[in-house]
């Protein structure tokens, strides 16, 4: 059964098609991604279906519903969260406090607690620095912040933007053992990520779009054998 299906999806900005009808879906338990070049239009997508961007066209089915019509701030009473690109932490609040955020809207305060003490035992550092404030954070810090704080939220879908951007190796590394490990207990994602080759690596599905069209589908290990993306995006 799909989670999330997505057709004919076309997003303008002015007189500029930046999403060109594009079709794909999500199966309960998957972990999907979307790979492509700057500026191909997959951020567009993700923001579109949490509606922070409007559609020009076609139809997005969540959880067996149209969402067109659900406000933005609502969509995470209805599970489905966002890890947005760059983070986008409370920088004048402290991790505590940008955790309990993501658990705003709920009143079941022993698990709130639980599923933040298990968001510390996957962030150890977060645990160290939970009174200091997270715009003193580093980098890669903020995006485990920004993945506890939508996790607190009890996603039925995560939508990831670009977790990878602008951290560390050792840091990706481990924001990406901990994408595979909540998937692993059941969190259906979908992940937008420029790092193609790390991106397949933990999918089990994915899509490459190209200037606002989704070009091939298809299993990730396929995908990560094919010549053509191995050419346009691994850089061989």
């Amino acid at each position: 059964m799909s989670i999330l299906e997505v057709k004919d999806l076309q997003v303008a900005y002015g007189g500029i098609q930046a999403v060109k009808g594009i079709d794909f879906h999500i199966k309960q338990g998957e972990l999907v991604t979307l790979i492509g070049a700057n500026g191909a239009g997959k951020t567009t997508t993700l923001k579109t279906l949490v509606g922070m961007v409007k559609k020009s066209g076609g139809s997005i089915h969540y959880d067996g519903k149209d969402i067109s019509t659900i406000a933005p701030h609502n969509f995470v009473r209805h599970g489905l969260a966002m890890v947005p690109e760059g983070r986008g932490v409370f920088a004048k609040l402290t991790v505590e406090e940008n955790l309990l955020m993501g658990a705003y809207y709920r009143d079941d305060k022993a698990a709130i607690q639980s599923e933040a003490e298990r968001v510390y035992e996957l962030f150890p550092r977060l645990k160290e620095r939970q009174k200091q404030l997270a715009g003193t954070l580093s980098g890669g810090e903020q995006q485990m912040v920004a993945m506890g704080r939508a996790m607190l939220s009890k996603p039925k879908l995560l939508l990831l933007d670009e977790p990878s951007m602008g951290l560390a190796p050792i840091i990706v590394e481990k924001i990406f053992e901990i994408i595979q490990m909540v998937a692993k207990e059941g969190v259906t994602m979908l992940l937008v990520e420029q790092n193609a080759k790390l991106a397949l690596e933990v999918s089990q599905r994915g899509y490459v779009m190209e200037s606002g069209r989704i070009t091939m589908s298809g299993p990730a290990k396929d995908l990560l054998n094919d010549e053509r993306v191995r050419n346009a995006y691994l850089g061989e």
